[in-house]
């Protein structure tokens, strides 16, 4: 069992108060879907735990982050993810679905179970963003309805404003746009 403080995160977490509310609003998201949905008790926990602490490591120093995950060359914004999986498996996480939902929640992974999948869209989709409010207000409340026709919509989103702005678009992120074809 992860030893948490009392807002749910890991105790080794590094959150500041505005990466904190980005936290909560997207575990609340995944906390409602899981109710709409009436997910079994053991997954509803997962999309909670995934939510809570996707972004346990994302005020990290880059050389903490480094020196957890070994890697010396991809961008520092997306080594928070692979980081925290790092650090909850060592801290005896058995989930696979929850540790790869964190693992590849900024990129992508079209290996991932709902629970993947749910993150993803949680992540994108919580209120506390500024862009396109509307739109991402409509798709949240589809959510539990429409489930895989909104993750497919976020993919495509992401993927628009990556190539919009000229963003490097990762392996992994192809894939998982490969795989809903």
């Amino acid at each position: 069992m992860i030893k948490t403080d009392s807002d749910g995160l890991p105790v080794w977490a590094n959150v500041g108060k505005k990466r904190l509310a980005h936290i909560e609003r997207v575990t609340s998201l995944l906390r409602a879907w899981g109710a709409a949905m009436r997910l079994d008790p053991a997954e509803a926990q997962a999309w909670i735990d995934a939510g809570a602490w996707h972004d346990s490591l994302r005020d990290a120093e880059e050389g903490e982050l480094r020196e957890i995950t070994g890697d010396t060359t991809t961008p520092e914004g997306l080594l928070h993810g692979p980081a925290a999986a790092i650090r909850l498996e060592k801290d005896g996480e058995k989930r696979r679905h929850v540790l790869d939902a964190i693992r590849y929640h900024t990129v992508g992974s079209p290996d991932w179970e709902r629970t993947g999948r749910a993150l993803y869209m949680a992540d994108y989709l919580e209120p506390g963003r500024k862009f396109s409010k509307e739109d991402r207000f409509f798709l949240a409340a589809q959510v539990p309805h429409s489930f895989d026709s909104v993750f497919r919509q976020v993919v495509r989103f992401r993927l628009d404003w990556s190539v919009r702005e000229g963003n490097h678009i990762f392996p992994e992120t192809v894939a998982l746009w490969n795989s809903l074809r």
